[in-house]
């Protein structure tokens, strides 16, 4: 028997903010009966659509998906739209005061819902890993026939929670927890993730001065961002830096694009990947 914390319990047994929002200004649907657990999240945003005033959930799943879901609607609250993509799944797990691993495909499958229904909002391509939606080479490759699972996915999944064992990847996704077939293939994407990373933990610097972390934040910036951005169009400034937190503005294409949250986690992502895992990146209006 799992060894649930008593807030888990109180979520499950006291869901927050069970039910549908008639006007919402997001919806996210993730999962599916078939899988075993699905998930719709609704979103009500302030007259400025600026912040989540409202959040609210209809799920089928067992408990853990129950919890996570009232977790996750109480942690939006107040948020803004960009703000809210920067919560994890293991956040939503230490909202909770932790989940047994067997059951963290709960919180992913929340982190999952939100992003979806953020992305329709904006009117940008909606995150997706299974092969009913979207293009196959923009979606990846099937991994997991029983539930549909692609290796881009499971790629990020493995990395974001720094995952080293198939059994821990069929915690967090499913994936291989039924026919077990795809198994090989889940160690071979845990095996390429931990090479990608190891390269990038080789090209990481030490211990930095904060000279030097503003020195490669900028050159970062400069040869791994901005050109990038470029060929869309797009551009950034870089507007200030203050110890691990680096305030951006996105200029040209990129300004006031619907897609600038899931930009500026790209940036997150590459300046703790090449400079430090300490850095949060905020966008500024300026």
């Amino acid at each position: 028997m799992w060894d649930y914390t008593e807030k888990v319990k109180d979520h499950f047994l006291n869901p927050r903010n069970v039910g549908s929002i008639e006007d919402a200004d997001a919806v996210g649907e993730v999962g599916s009966l078939a899988c075993g657990d699905a998930l719709k999240l609704f979103l009500k945003l302030d007259e400025q659509k600026k912040r989540i005033v409202d959040a609210r959930f209809q799920t089928f799943g067992c408990g853990s998906a129950i919890a996570s879901s009232s977790a996750l609607t109480e942690m939006v609250k107040g948020k803004t739209l960009d703000e809210a993509l920067q919560i994890s799944n293991q956040e939503i797990a230490d909202f909770l005061g932790g989940l047994p691993e067997e059951k963290m495909h709960c919180s992913v499958m929340g982190q999952e819902a939100l992003e979806v229904a953020i992305a329709k909002y904006r009117g940008v391509a909606v995150p997706k890993h299974d092969h009913e939606h979207g293009d196959a080479d923009m979606q990846g490759e099937i991994v997991c026939k029983c539930f549909g699972l692609t290796d881009v996915f499971l790629k990020k999944v493995i990395a974001s929670n720094k995952l080293h064992t198939a059994e821990q990847v069929t915690h967090f996704t499913k994936a291989g927890g039924a026919c077990g077939g795809c198994i090989p293939k889940i160690k071979e994407l845990i095996a390429e993730v931990m090479g990608e990373e190891k390269k990038a933990e080789e090209k990481k610097p030490g211990k930095l001065t904060n000279m030097r972390k503003m020195q490669l934040i900028q050159e970062t910036l400069e040869n791994e961002v901005r050109p990038q951005l470029w060929a869309d169009g797009g551009d950034l400034e870089l507007i200030d830096i203050d110890g691990g937190k680096v305030q951006i503005a996105f200029r040209k294409a990129c300004a006031g694009c619907a897609s600038s949250g899931f930009t500026a986690k790209f940036v997150e992502q590459k300046l703790r990947e090449l400079v430090s895992d300490d850095i949060t990146v905020e966008e500024v209006q300026g």
